[in-house]
Formats: structure tokens, C-alpha cells, sequence
């Protein structure tokens, strides 16, 4: 227990007020609990916490905005809570100098290690941002797989480190690093992106650093690169990985100096960027392969964000379409609704063009469809075209057809050692586990709790089946 301590909790749900103050019992001498703002600045006026944990959401008003007129001691960590998982509550979060933020369902021992590393080492505030710039900047999107992508940008808006963006093709990697320069200490310049796939290696360097007039053939004036065109700014470099490696040993050299040169030049100009950097490629394996280099992988990676692929995230299918069908008819595209069975079919569909080709397919059947309904033959037909092969069967007919496919392959070995039931179950049971530790983000009381059973018993068949709820 840190001695002598007191901890404010601003939270309106009893439920989740009581498991708070049974959890964090031992860790300070006085645990006050409110409901409302208005109770807030009631206790605030006779009291002085030493650490506040605030829901976003109150019966009378909001606690994050209410916060700064509490007459609350700046020095004070301030913990935030909500269910309001979204860019926008993050980076509202930050904005009060908020020590962490937590999106629900949270991890008690998660919140419990937040609460002594508050108490422990006092606030560090993070720098006042405009609420009026906070917005979802593109993000769409409230599934668990998500929320630590916008914790970690909300992180990004009191400093200049330079971020490393890993995913699939199509998650939505530029739409992350415009998020990060808007919600950023450099949102006031610009952001200049350079894809490195699409630049031949024999004029990357000029690209990037820009030239001189008469430098090489074809040089006729003097060009400036992306690099003095984002001063101020932001630099996004996209598909960082597909870099040659000559010109790989002159970015790192700049990352180090913080200074560059013109192709044909011989002044030193500043380097006065956040650079951002993405890739779908596997880093550490072109690492290996001698093929990107280690020292410029280490610059670059100081903050990895990694995005989930759609299908990790499908519970956003929908609030995704929507945000395609607005973006489309802003656009002057006919405006569209979607018949429930059709977007069970989006929502069961893999997705191996992940958000970008959501959004394509959208924006097709916004044009191609003859109602103002979008119906299933309608998306059937769109993915087909795709290359796609949508699932049409409801779940349990898929579940059913992929068990009994699997249960005549084991037959028809004719397997005598008695344990096809066995394996069965495990097959079934440490898939549904991982998916729902995923889907909690590892809390294994929520996930107990919706499974149904008793968290003891489900920290016995995480074992049995040598699973690890921190990275199922």
C-alpha cells in the first residue's frame, strides 16, 4: 500500500465503482467514491486527492471537460475511464494531461499497475491540446483490437518520437499518420507522405533531400525534396521497407544529425521534421536477411503502432460501411442502406484487402445496386467480382460443415487411440478462448464472465491448452 494516499473515483455505475474499490483496497489509506461531476467538486472543495479516476460519461456531465474548472491541482495524475472507445476520448484525455487512459472493459491488474505508477511517481501532465482539433480524424472504429492504437496516438501528441506503423495492406496505415500529425505538437505544418515502392531507387535520394540545378542530366532548376517540404511538419515515409539499401545509410544519417544536404549541394539544412514511417513487410525478417538495415530499423521503430487486419476487428464491419456510404454521398454517390443479411455477409467475409477494399466494395454497390436497400445477392455478387468467395451460410452451418469435414478426415484414418473427442473439444474450445481473450483484450474476469464460467476454470484450461491470455 503507498501510505498516506487518497484516490478520488468518479464513477456512476455501482457495479463497476464496487469491484474498483475492492480491487484497489490495499493500494492507499483513503479511497473516496462519487457518481457525478456534481459530487466531484463537492468533495474537491473541502478535499485534495492525491490521484483522481474519472469515467467519461456522467449522469451530469462530462468528466473529462468538467475536469479542468474543479479546481483540481495540475500536479494531480488523473486516470480516465470510458466506454467511449474512440480517438476523440483518447486524445480529449490527453488533452487534460490525463496520466493514463484506460478503455473499458479494463484489466483490474492492468488499472491497479496504472495506480501505483501514479501514486509512485506523481503526474507527468501531458501538454494541453485544443479540444476543438480532437476529432476521429478517419479512424473508425471501437473494436478491443483497436484501442491500443489509439492509446498510443493519443501517447504520440506530447512529443516528437518517431513512429514505425506495421500492418497489412489496406489497414488503413496513411489514414494512422495523418491521425498522428493532427493530434500532434507539428498539426499547424504540413504532412508530406513519399511512397518508396513507387520511387526509382536511382532518384530516391533526390526525392527525399531534393537537388541542385545541373546536379544530374535532366536537373534543370533546383527541386526541393520532401524533406525541407515538410519542415515543420511531418514526413511520412510509406513502405519503408521496399527502400534500397544505399539509400538506407543516408536516411540514417540524417535521423542522427538531424541534418542533410541536397543532391549537388554542399549547404547543411536542418532537418526539422516528425518522421513517420510504415510498412506491410515483416521488419525483423528483412533485418535478418540483411536486406534493411538495423541501426535505421531502430531509429525508425522507437514507437511501433501495429494495426489489426479487418478480420481481427470485424465488429467495426458495420460502423464502417456506414462511414463509406456518408464519405460516398458527400461525394455525390446514391445513398444507401443495408439489408441485415447482407451485412452478415460482410461482417463473415476474410477481407484480404482488409479496410481499402471495404471501402471499394461499399462504394461499387453504392453505384451498382438498383435499390436504396443493398440486399445479399447484391454483396454476393460484388465480392465474386472481387475474387472473393463471400460465406453465405450462417455461422452455425459453417461451424457444423467445418467439424464434420474434419471429423471424416480423422475417421477415415481410422484412428484406434480413443481421443478424437478430445481433440475435438480442445480444437474448438481453445478457439473460442483465444477469440474471447482477444476481444476483452486479455481481462480474463470479462472474458470469464461472458463465457460463462468460473474464472478459476478458465485459468485451468488456459493452462491445459497452453494458451497466454497476454498474447492469445
Amino acid at each position: 500500500m503507498t501510505d498516506g494516499k487518497t484516490i478520488l473515483l468518479v464513477e456512476d455505475d455501482p457495479a463497476i465503482a464496487l469491484i474498483i474499490r475492492e480491487t484497489l483496497a490495499g493500494e492507499c489509506a483513503v479511497l473516496a467514491s462519487v457518481g457525478s461531476v456534481g459530487e466531484r467538486n463537492a468533495w474537491l472543495a473541502d478535499n485534495r486527492p492525491d490521484l483522481i479516476i474519472t469515467d467519461v460519461v456522467l449522469p451530469d456531465g462530462d468528466g473529462i471537460d468538467s475536469l479542468p474548472g474543479a479546481g483540481v491541482d495540475p500536479a494531480t495524475p488523473v486516470i480516465v475511464l470510458s466506454a467511449q472507445n474512440t480517438l476523440d476520448t483518447a486524445v480529449r484525455a490527453t488533452g487534460i494531461g490525463s496520466y493514463d487512459y484506460l478503455p473499458k472493459p479494463f484489466d483490474l491488474e492492468e488499472l491497479t499497475a496504472s495506480v501505483r505508477a501514479a501514486l509512485d511517481r506523481g503526474s507527468q501532465p501531458a501538454a494541453r491540446s485544443d479540444p476543438g482539433q480532437a476529432d476521429s480524424h478517419g479512424l473508425v472504429g471501437r473494436a478491443p483490437a483497436m484501442q491500443a492504437v489509439y492509446r498510443t496516438i493519443a501517447r504520440l501528441a506530447t512529443n516528437d518520437l518517431a513512429v514505425l506503423i506495421l500492418g497489412e495492406s489496406g489497414t488503413g496505415k496513411e489514414v494512422v499518420a495523418r491521425a498522428i500529425h493532427a493530434t500532434g505538437l507539428r498539426r499547424s505544418g504540413p504532412f508530406v507522405a513519399i511512397n518508396m515502392a513507387a520511387i526509382p531507387r536511382e532518384l530516391i535520394e533526390a526525392e527525399l533531400f531534393g537537388h541542385e540545378k545541373g546536379a544530374f542530366t535532366g536537373a534543370h532548376s533546383r527541386n526541393a525534396g520532401r524533406f525541407e517540404q515538410a519542415a515543420g511538419g511531418t514526413l511520412f515515409l510509406d513502405e519503408i521497407g521496399d527502400m534500397p539499401i544505399e539509400a538506407q545509410t543516408r536516411l540514417l544519417r540524417v535521423l542522427q544529425s538531424n541534418e542533410y544536404s541536397t543532391v549537388g549541394g554542399s549547404q547543411s539544412l536542418k532537418a526539422d521534421v516528425r518522421v513517420v514511417a510504415a510498412t506491410h513487410r515483416d521488419m525483423r525478417t528483412l533485418v535478418a536477411e540483411g536486406r534493411f538495415r538495423e541501426d535505421l530499423f531502430y531509429r525508425l521503430n522507437v514507437i511501433p503502432v501495429t494495426l489489426p487486419p479487418l478480420r481481427d476487428r470485424r465488429s467495426d464491419i458495420a460502423a464502417l460501411v456506414r462511414h463509406f456510404v456518408d464519405e460516398g454521398r458527400h461525394s455525390g454517390l446514391p445513398d444507401r442502406q443495408f439489408a441485415p443479411e447482407a451485412m452478415q455477409i460482410l461482417e463473415r467475409y476474410d477481407w484480404p484487402g482488409n479496410v481499402r477494399e471495404l471501402g471499394n466494395v461499399v462504394q461499387r454497390l453504392a453505384v451498382l445496386s438498383r435499390d436504396t436497400v443493398v440486399g445479399p445477392r447484391d454483396v454476393e455478387s460484388v465480392l465474386l467480382e472481387n475474387g472473393g468467395e463471400p460465406d453465405v451460410a450462417a455461422p452455425a452451418d459453417s461451424i457444423a460443415r467445418a467439424i464434420d469435414d474434419w471429423a471424416r478426415e480423422q475417421l477415415g484414418e481410422a484412428a484406434n487411440d480413443g481421443e478424437i473427442h478430445a481433440r475435438l473439444q480442445a480444437i474448438v474450445e481453445a478457439a473460442l478462448l483465444r477469440r474471447t481473450l482477444r476481444e476483452v483484450r486479455g481481462n480474463q474476469l470479462e472474458a470469464a464472465r461472458r463465457l460463462g464460467i468460473n474464472r478459476n476454470t478458465l485459468r485451468k484450461r488456459l493452462g491445459q491448452l497452453v494458451i497466454d491470455p497476454a498474447h492469445p
